[in-house]
């Protein structure tokens, strides 16, 4: 039988979900990161979409050698079920040159010779992310006998806006809260915020799910989409898992691994802190058992719009 041939009133396909989880190989994966995942997860199977993984060692000082194939085991050991092969972002640094010579080459980005010191020195006003907005000091050209230490993108005195799914509308003055950033830093390292532009869009990544800490990325990640010309994907916030200090868990702050012998517990009390409580049965039920409650279970709505959560807290 002929196919029929497509009308210019046909109605298109909708788009395939296609989520992520990117943790940064910098030491095992701790509670907050298991936050993460589930959350991203679970969207993406409700979706009947594709979970992908990545792994983000583009920052080579932090990456702990091993890390990454133990998150992998220990993600395996949860019930985790993966889409494609791993993407690891040490293998695509070519990517990440060829996206910055073309935004060399339409003027979207400039050299700059600013050590932190000095930008320190010239403004005193603190970013949204807790660093310095950077004054703009070499946009207009280094100065005589400077040489370029980090190359950073042009951002305009502009409001950006995101409905975020779970945090509501988030508006960001990029000019005044963050000032030009730095793509290429002075050790010749990618910046987080070119790589995971590069690898969402290649990937085909349209929905991402992650936590709130980094939530005051996502404007910079916009304009830096829109300079590619790269779709911008739906964001939503997850809350942050925090220590009795407040302090978000992290290698830093000394967060324990979680082990998937502990599998029952952790993921349920990862979904209460989501905002889905588990029947009392199912904390010492098999994994199988425990992810057809959830994604049978699953709704977004449920998720609490807060920044943080100290896990004795999470009802």
């Amino acid at each position: 039988m002929t196919p029929l041939a497509a009308t210019d009133s046909a109605i298109p396909a909708p788009a395939l979900y296609r989520g992520r989880f990117a943790p940064s190989p910098t030491g095992p994966l701790h509670f907050g990161s298991l936050v993460a995942a589930v959350g991203s997860y679970l969207e993406a199977r409700v979706n009947h979409g594709e979970w992908l993984l990545r792994i983000e060692d583009v920052d080579d000082p932090r990456t702990v050698p091993g890390a990454a194939d133990g998150i992998l085991r220990t993600l395996a050991g949860f019930g985790f079920e993966w889409d494609g092969e791993v993407v690891v972002q040490s293998r695509r640094i070519d990517h990440y040159h060829a996206a910055l010579v073309r935004l060399q080459l339409d003027s979207f980005v400039y050299p700059c010779a600013c050590s932190r010191s000095e930008i320190a020195a010239r403004t005193g006003t603190v970013s949204v992310d807790g660093g310095l907005v950077y004054p703009g000091t070499c946009r207009s050209g280094l100065s005589e006998g400077r040489a370029a230490r980090a190359w950073r993108l042009r951002v305009p005195d502009q409001e950006f806006c995101c409905i975020d799914r779970i945090q509501g509308e988030i508006r960001q003055n990029l000019e005044r809260q963050v000032g030009d950033f730095v793509l290429l830093r002075a050790d010749g390292q990618y910046a987080y915020q070119l790589a995971v532009v590069v690898d969402d869009a290649a990937q085909g990544v349209n929905a991402v799910v992650r936590g709130v800490d980094l939530l005051a990325s996502t404007a910079r990640q916009m304009w830096l989409q829109q300079c590619l010309g790269l779709p911008t994907p739906s964001y939503a916030h997850l809350p942050v898992v925090v220590n009795a200090a407040g302090e978000k868990l992290s290698k830093q702050t000394r967060a324990p691994a979680v082990d998937p012998a502990n599998a029952g517990t952790l993921l349920a009390s990862a979904m209460r802190f989501l905002g889905h409580p588990l029947p009392p049965e199912l904390y010492a039920a098999p994994l199988p058992e425990f992810w057809r409650w959830a994604l049978a279970n699953w709704s977004m709505a449920r998720v609490p719009a807060v920044r943080a959560i100290f896990p004795g807290s999470a009802q």
